[in-house]
């Protein structure tokens, strides 16, 4: 199981549009060492904008 969470982390994906609404996913830390951005879609904006990555 500690293998598993290593590997691929829990992050939170915070909408850059300010609305302060998150995601919460897995990445895999081999093919995405830096910080993950994703275009998903944020109901208190009511629009597809970028989430980022936080720690």
């Amino acid at each position: 199981m500690a293998a598993r969470t290593e590997l691929r982390p829990v992050v939170k994906l915070r909408s850059t549009a300010g609305t302060g609404y998150t995601y919460v996913t897995r990445k895999n830390r081999r093919n995405d060492p830096d910080r993950l951005t994703l275009l998903k879609y944020d109901p208190v904006a009511r629009r597809h904008v970028a989430f980022r990555e936080e720690r």
